[in-house]
């Protein structure tokens, strides 16, 4: 399905070519085509062109039908790099993620099903050449820094090796990687150190110091800082680069809440209300500042991550609810103080992502997705400066 649908989305350029071979295997394997093999071959391609009539309409977010550029996407998500890209009219010519709930999302907002373990070769056999962009929010791992240059060979075992060799191989105009504020005092400076050497040395990239950038500044209420790190290709004589500027609008989380009353799935019930507060208490006393923490609605949010804290730090008041019977299996009475914790839509709302994004999944689900993803306004004023210095190049 990765390279149908890759196909699909590349039937108009010459990277199609790379996976079509697959996509008609594809077809014929769907239609159970047992007959002679150039009436399969001849079916699959009718139906192959059957199926690219205003493919690109049925989805969300489909690709420009002009675009200005090419990138890859790798550690996709859900797409918020994608997003960001595809809003400055870049093409999107392949992506690969190894979630298959995130892969369902993914499915269903851009019509691809992302590839899966890039750190398989079968996988990386199919990214094209001569794409503009590599995207990547890698994951960061522990480095095992066990040489004294810090440079390609010491990032061997992490993800961000694979993303340094598809960097080697391709050669693409310029990269943008996105990953926590704490990349860059990991193990004392020593992690960020190895992935600059390997950039800017090994890979002979023009990479300027990575910067963090707060999502609260590029018009979103998240208090979210994450480290942006861009390089280009030397050849294109780039020897400067300007992060982009905060904007001046400034928003709060009643911005972002619902209209409407919500589920009372939502509201806390008050046995577990009380344990966060005890919770807090015991924290309180170590002299720790951990615990759950209500959110004033003319404020910003805590980062919202992956993990149930991630919830229960951006906690609200809101009274408009109606009715108090559970909805789900709780310990105790749906409490009477209005503490609900924040939807999945206002979470997709604290990260930039429009309101046509398709939530296709559980809440669980949902809430990881998205506390994984990124601030889209963030990466696009960060993917707008990138692609300003690519066309001046």
């Amino acid at each position: 399905m990765s390279l149908f649908t890759h196909y699909l989305h590349n039937n108009k350029n010459g990277i199609s070519k790379k996976y079509k071979p697959e996509a008609i295997d594809f077809v014929k394997s769907y239609l159970e085509i047992r007959d002679s093999k150039d009436i399969t071959n001849i079916v699959a391609e009718k139906a192959l062109e059957y199926l690219l009539f205003d493919y690109n309409d049925s989805i969300p977010f489909p690709s420009p039908k002009t675009p200005k550029f090419t990138f890859i996407d790798l550690f996709a998500g859900i797409g918020g790099i994608r997003l960001a890209f595809q809003n400055l009219e870049g093409k999107c010519v392949f992506t690969s993620e190894w979630d298959k709930y995130c892969k369902k999302t993914y499915f269903e907002n851009f019509g691809e099903i992302p590839f899966g373990d890039i750190t398989k070769e079968k996988t990386k056999k199919f990214i094209p050449d001569d794409f503009d962009v590599l995207c990547a929010g890698f994951p960061c791992q522990a480095f095992s820094i066990a040489g004294k240059k810090g440079g390609f060979n010491d990032t061997r075992g992490t993800l961000f090796f694979e993303v340094a060799e598809i960097i080697n191989r391709k050669q693409p105009k310029a990269f943008f990687l996105e990953n926590v504020k704490g990349l860059r005092n990991h193990d004392k400076g020593k992690t960020l150190e190895t992935i600059l050497n390997t950039l800017r040395k090994d890979l002979n990239y023009f990479v300027p110091d990575p910067q963090i950038i707060n999502a609260k500044d590029f018009g979103v209420p998240q208090n979210r800082e994450r480290i942006f790190i861009v390089g280009f290709r030397k050849d294109l004589n780039i020897t400067d680069f300007e992060y982009p500027t905060p904007t001046n609008k400034q928003r709060t989380i009643q911005d972002i809440i619902e209209e409407s009353e919500v589920s009372v799935k939502y509201y806390l019930s008050e046995t577990y209300l009380e344990t966060l507060r005890n919770h807090r208490e015991r924290h309180a006393k170590k002299g720790n500042g951990f615990g759950y923490e209500i959110i004033s609605k003319n404020n910003v949010a805590n980062a919202v991550v992956c993990g149930g804290m991630g919830r229960e730090r951006n906690l609200i008041l809101d009274d408009r609810i109606s009715d108090f019977t559970p909805v789900t299996k709780i310990k105790g009475k749906v409490n009477r103080e209005s503490v609900r914790k924040l939807t999945p839509r206002e979470w997709a709302r604290l990260q930039g992502f429009p309101e046509k994004f398709k939530i296709v999944v559980s809440d669980v689900q949902a809430y990881k997705q998205f506390g994984n993803s990124v601030a889209v306004p963030a990466i696009q004023a960060t993917a707008l400066k990138i692609i300003e210095k690519i066309n001046n190049a």
